[in-house]
């Protein structure tokens, strides 16, 4: 399942996160509605998953950590059925200066980075200053997954300037599935901080 390029959206509720995942239309409006994504808060194991609308009558995809609490934890991405469709995972060491995953499906591997160090060095600082690290900035941060074989571009997630966040997200690999796509996405804001 390819999709070449979507939008992530932020809902913001009490006890759950909650993502939109849009089509892109042609005029890069956003379009029909592709997926809901769910999260738990306070789980031992981080579990995101996506229905096929709001009545959440139908679970399409999701993704699960393999391990507990763990900030390093390989997350597999599953389609409705069960089957392991793809892998992502936060390179912890390189994290801590600059946000790094590990992303992989059959015939692809990839890695991702913040597209600016400076930023993410600035919004580390920033969480720990007194006083303004409480005050809420909107760091824009961008990432973009590379094959680790040929170099290309495979992945890019580019957040907006909103108030909630919001995320536009191209695929140029075909190799690539949309599922997996869509939850390496949300994993970059769901589990980010982590």
């Amino acid at each position: 399942m390819v999709v070449p390029a979507f939008f992530v959206k932020q809902r913001i509720t009490m006890m759950v996160n909650r993502y939109e995942v849009l089509a892109a239309n042609p005029d890069g409006t956003e379009g029909q509605l592709l997926a809901l994504a769910e999260q738990k808060r306070m789980k031992l194991k981080e579990e995101v998953i996506f229905y096929a609308d709001e009545s959440k009558s139908r679970r399409v995809f999701s993704f699960k950590a393999r391990q507990r609490l763990d900030v390093g934890a390989q997350h597999d991405v599953y389609d409705e059925y069960g089957t392991a469709l793809g892998m992502f995972s936060k390179q912890f060491g390189a994290s801590l200066l600059r946000s790094t995953w590990n992303l992989s499906v059959p015939g692809l591997n990839a890695v991702g980075q913040e597209r600016r160090p400076v930023i993410a060095i600035l919004r580390r600082v920033w969480d720990f200053l007194p006083v303004v690290g409480d005050i809420w900035v909107p760091f824009i941060f961008h990432f973009d997954f590379v094959d680790t074989a040929t170099g290309a571009v495979v992945l890019v997630s580019e957040r907006q300037k909103a108030i909630r966040d919001r995320y536009t997200v191209t695929v140029p690999d075909p190799r690539l599935d949309f599922r997996v796509a869509a939850s390496m996405a949300v994993a970059l804001d769901a589990l980010q901080s982590r």
